[in-house]
């Protein structure tokens, strides 16, 4: 862990920055992205996946924000809003899956949406590793758990891209909304660890 007199931490807190940067700017564009792709496949998944990206840029905006101040009365309420971005994804995937189910959601194929989620899953990952090891670096918690959202966001790339190969080469309409649920578990047990842990 570094301490702010340390010569490595502003290097390290602009890396942290240009991390956050670069996410923030993938997602605003994959929002518009899936939003034409949803539409034009009638995708629950898509439209979930889009959703799921503005809760990204509302983290990124976050840690934006915690790394231009200091002091842990910052990092506390930047955690909380972090656990509180989980919760809301954890709700609404969850709701939505269950819908998907219930009504026997049929989406179309979307090959375009196939090869967005699987670039996309590539490149979250990558940034939720630079985050994660620029954030234990710094020992910078808020920058730690907003990896963990990045790399939720590329699980559920990984879940949305398996549904629409299933859905376009067998016909399995039920497997986006069962996959959705692996992210329901996963984004509902990080919120539990920021509320339980990271706010104290």
């Amino acid at each position: 862990m570094l301490v702010n007199g340390d010569p490595a931490t502003p290097v390290l807190t602009r890396r942290g920055r240009l991390l956050e940067w670069s996410t923030l700017v993938w997602n605003i564009g994959g929002v518009l992205v899936l939003a034409i792709l949803a539409v034009t496949a009638s995708s629950v998944a898509l439209i979930g996946f889009g959703l799921d990206s503005l809760i990204e840029i509302g983290a990124s905006a976050v840690v934006l924000w915690e790394l231009a101040g200091t002091g842990e009365a910052r990092q506390r309420r930047a955690l909380r809003l972090i656990g509180l971005a989980f919760m809301a994804l954890a709700v609404y995937l969850a709701a939505q899956s269950t819908w998907a189910l219930a009504v026997g959601h049929h989406a179309g194929a979307s090959l375009p949406g196939i090869v967005w989620t699987a670039v996309t899953a590539l490149v979250m990952v990558a940034l939720a590793v630079g985050k994660g090891a620029t954030g234990r670096a710094l020992g910078n918690a808020v920058l730690i758990s907003e990896s963990r959202v990045t790399f939720v966001d590329a699980l559920l790339a990984v879940a949305v891209l398996l549904g629409l190969l299933l859905n376009l080469a067998v016909g399995w309409w039920w497997a986006d909304p069962v996959a959705a649920y692996v992210i329901v578990f996963y984004a509902a047990r990080e919120a539990i660890q920021i509320f339980r842990h990271g706010t104290d």
